[in-house]
């Protein structure tokens, strides 16, 4: 593994730790210059193509689906963790399921359903967009469907 830091290519493992996705972190020195930093592992497991409403195909994009949960969540009391955790969900879901393609729909159903368990704010704003409520009325029926579930 290079080191982040010099480039060099000579580090030592000083530890490693295994996740429940079959994810492992391990924590390198580096031989050159001595800094410590840390790698993680993980399969590579063929995602699905993801079926837009349009109609157009393209590939499953990590990055993408976490920037829009990160968007959601912005400004909430939700930790970065629990985001990389939610995606890392999703996308392990997705690899199981097995198939070659899935609608957006279903990803975007994925991500309601964690967001929901994470927080109600991140949660309205995430369904607000993707459920299209375009007026206040659906917004606050959402609200108060939320509130009744958590009486």
């Amino acid at each position: 593994m290079r080191c982040p830091f010099c480039q060099s290519d000579q580090s030592k493992v000083l530890d490693t730790t295994h996740d429940n996705r079959g994810g492992v972190r391990r924590r390198r020195e580096c031989e050159s210059c001595g800094q410590r930093f840390s790698t993680y592992e993980r399969p590579i497991l063929a995602t699905p193509l993801i079926i837009k409403q349009d109609g157009s195909r393209e590939e499953f994009d990590r990055e993408k689906l976490a920037k829009g949960i990160r968007i959601a969540c912005a400004k909430r009391p939700v930790s970065a963790d629990a985001i990389e955790r939610l995606v890392g969900e999703i996308e392990s879901t997705l690899q199981r399921m097995g198939k070659e393609e899935v609608s957006a729909r279903v990803v975007g159903d994925m991500v309601i359903a964690g967001l929901k368990e994470l927080d109600h704010i991140a949660y309205i704003r995430y369904a607000s967009v993707y459920l299209r409520m375009d007026d206040l009325r659906s917004i606050r029926n959402e609200i108060d469907r939320l509130l009744e579930g958590s009486s």
